[in-house]
């Protein structure tokens, strides 16, 4: 464990999150307190500028940044970065490929400065001054900006939203999975109940967001297609019903998992006016997919896929994760090479992120974190493979704990990229999300964003769905 003292409660989010990313097998203390211990980091603010110090058994040692008075917030908190970072580098004779940026979007930062009209050198050049970013980084983050910038300049911000919908259901629950999602088994008496709350819900939806244009619809999860063939028409017949859908740019439903795919299910999605659906296989290693709890062969991934095909279906994803448990080099080539095969219209790359909530945490306590293996490497064959397909970058987003301190990217054919995938990450346009587990964001016009959230479990999302349609009431009141 890796024990953090300072001397005044400030920071503690981005300090944790810096040295974790310098120490991520370990955990990471921060205490606003005296420390005594020895081995500890200890950084103390003072009034213009701020200490760090590494304990004895670390080789002592430290350094100190000054700032001038006045400095505001963001500033200091730039400053003390740079300033772990420095010293952390020094001393573990490492370096960061995002250096001190430890957000979810780092796109955000160029976006801005492009809409601002500075240059691309000139942003380049300024991520590495502040954040100490790499040059592939920084070159990556701004290439995909400007895709993004493009991408979404066709939608209605003013007078527009989006739309998710949650269905909180899978096959099994696999290894690293945090998001709300239950095994459709257990719930199976139950589903009819949960699209009657979804219903309600959606009804009010459509009465607040009445003269809105729906610029994009996501029905994710969980897995929607674990619904049988009549509960996917039902929950599909309900858009139609509700929404006017003649303005809409992007309709997506995550078929996921090959297990959960059907011939049947594959018409039923085909009836509707769906533009692009996910095929998930995340690793094309039968070993791994046993390991991480997913139920179906790599043939079935394929099949699923081929029958996606014949269906019509002419915009599908495939995701894949580096840095599964066990995986080589050799075996993320030999993914990529088989998907390759297959020729999706977009592969989303991610790095495994280790998540509090997953039973990953459960394997890494038995196994240990060195069996999860992401590196460069890794991530350059994946690239390599999505741009030998025609695909370039769009969206980039990163997460606590990610394997390599890496990020995940979504490549894609052109005019085939994930508007909805851009959209949850930069935050530019209200999203009304629906279901167990679902946060619904409004962007207001001076960027300002108020979030409220649906409560996870999905008998008291049923029970409590009044609650969960008074809670969009406060958020969507003057809408």
């Amino acid at each position: 464990m890796q024990k953090v003292f300072i001397n005044k409660p400030q920071f503690e989010y981005d300090i944790h999150s810096l040295i974790k990313a310098f120490y991520p097998g370990e955990d990471v203390k921060v205490l606003c307190m005296e420390g005594r211990d020895p081995e500890a980091i200890f950084i103390d603010f003072e009034e213009n500028g701020i200490r760090m110090r590494l304990g004895k058994k670390m080789e002592g040692g430290g350094c100190r940044a000054q700032y001038a008075a006045g400095a505001g917030r963001t500033e200091i908190k730039n400053i003390l970065k740079q300033l772990i970072y420095e010293v952390l580098s020094k001393h573990l004779e490492k370096e960061l490929p995002w250096g001190t940026l430890t957000g979810i979007r780092p796109t955000k930062i160029p976006m801005g400065m492009l809409e601002e009209g500075w240059e691309e050198d000139g942003i380049l050049e300024e991520m590495k001054r502040i954040y100490f970013i790499s040059e592939e980084k920084g070159k990556l983050s701004i290439d995909i900006a400007k895709r993004e910038k493009q991408i979404l300049s066709s939608l209605h911000y003013k007078d527009g939203y989006s739309l998710y919908i949650g269905i909180p259901f899978c096959p099994t629950t696999c290894l690293y999975c945090s998001f709300p999602s239950y095994p459709i088994g257990v719930w199976k008496k139950r589903v009819g109940d949960y699209l009657d709350a979804l219903e309600k819900e959606i009804a009010y939806i459509s009465k607040a967001y009445e003269g809105k244009l729906l610029d994009t619809v996501y029905i994710g999860g969980g897995t929607p297609t674990t619904l049988d063939p009549e509960e996917l028409d039902r929950l599909l017949a309900l858009m139609g019903k509700y929404f006017d859908l003649g303005c809409v740019q992007e309709f997506t439903v995550e078929a996921g998992r090959a297990d959960s795919i059907t011939e049947q299910k594959l018409e039923t999605l085909k009836k509707y006016p769906i533009t692009r659906i996910s095929v998930n296989p995340q690793t094309m290693k039968e070993e791994t997919l046993k390991i991480i709890g997913r139920h179906h062969s790599v043939e079935q991934v394929k099949d699923a896929f081929a029958m996606a095909r014949r269906e019509g279906f002419d915009n599908i994803n495939m995701d894949i994760i580096l840095g599964l448990p066990g995986e080589t080099q050799e075996d993320v080539a030999y993914t990529v090479r088989e998907i390759a095969k297959l020729r999706p219209d977009s592969l989303t790359v991610h790095s495994l992120a280790v998540k509090r909530a997953s039973g990953l945490n459960r394997w890494i306590e038995e196994n240990g974190i060195s069996a999860l293996n992401n590196t460069d490497i890794t991530m350059e064959i994946a690239a390599k493979a999505a741009m030998d397909m025609g695909m370039r970058p769009y969206y980039l987003y990163r997460q606590k704990n990610m394997s390599g301190n890496f990020e995940n990217v979504g490549y894609a054919q052109p005019g085939k990229y994930g508007i909805y995938n851009i959209l949850i990450m930069e935050e530019v346009q209200t999203i009304v999300a629906c279901g167990a587990g679902s946060i619904s964001k409004r962007v207001y016009p001076d960027g300002r964003i108020e979030r409220c959230e649906n409560v996870k479990d999905v008998a008291q999302y049923i029970d409590r769905i009044d609650e969960m349609i008074e809670r969009k009431k406060r958020l969507f009141l003057d809408s």
